[in-house]
């Protein structure tokens, strides 16, 4: 089950949001106080973050900008009415967040939720049935920039199932979970690079055969050569278009 993190006072906004999702997701209700806010984004590890508007004027602001700064490739969800909105407004400036308007049925905010993570909703026999896409592609993108990691997936969710991670070791972890059919890894990364996290990736019998095509921010002969010696399945330089970016994975996969 995917997993989602929601923020908001225990309320029946809170509560009816929490029963019409959690069928189909893993929920975790938390209140908005900052110090809780990052502890529990840290420890959940949410694929998608809901914020419930009611009572917005007592809400710490650094919480917003903390989604926005530090965990920039997780999308986020609020709901509220204008007014509400208008307290955070600077923020719905970036694709990350977006706001639906209360009251808000079962079926807009399941369809919200499952345009941003990706997945197949459809209704039989008054029923809600929220699936995978199955006949499409993984494909994990691992960059340590929060931004271009939220840039290539919103490029590519339409396209494919999309995981994403900010670090080699991150993305092994991800790979454990659930093995892509293909990885886009960032060349330059700090701690583990993306050299050591390929040589992560090929040291292990059962994932040495998963394609990777590197990323890279440096255009001269000297760096590509380095990187094309380890040979990857293919590489692009950032920042690559959606047309490339998907030309490449299906080549591939």
């Amino acid at each position: 089950m995917k997993r989602i993190l929601m923020f908001g006072k225990l309320n029946e906004v809170v509560k009816d949001i929490d029963n019409a999702l959690s069928p189909h997701f893993h929920i975790q209700l938390c209140d908005l106080r900052s110090e809780t806010v990052e502890g529990m984004l840290k420890v959940i590890e949410p694929e998608l973050v809901i914020i419930s508007l009611v009572g917005a004027q007592d809400y710490d602001k650094g919480i917003f900008s903390l989604l926005s700064m530090d965990y920039r490739y997780i999308p986020v969800i609020t709901i509220g009415n204008e007014l509400e909105r208008k307290a955070f407004l600077k923020y719905y400036e970036s694709r990350q967040f977006e706001n639906l308007i209360r009251p808000v049925d079962n079926k807009e905010i399941l369809t919200a939720v499952c345009r941003k993570l990706g997945l197949h909703l459809t209704e039989k026999n008054g029923q809600f049935v929220v699936s995978e896409m199955s006949l499409r592609k993984n494909v994990l993108i691992v960059d340590d920039n929060p931004v271009t990691l939220r840039e290539i997936r919103e490029m590519l969710i339409g396209t494919f199932d999309v995981t994403a991670a900010t670090s080699g070791i991150q993305a092994m972890t991800a790979i454990g979970k659930k093995r892509p059919d293909l990885v886009l890894l960032d060349y330059e990364m700090p701690v583990c690079d993306g050299k050591q996290t390929l040589e992560m990736i090929r040291a292990d019998e059962e994932l040495k055969d998963i394609p990777v095509i590197f990323l890279t921010g440096i255009s001269d002969r000297t760096h590509i050569s380095a990187v094309l010696k380890l040979k990857p399945q293919g590489y692009l330089l950032k920042p690559a278009s959606r047309d490339e970016l998907i030309a490449a994975i299906q080549d591939k996969i």
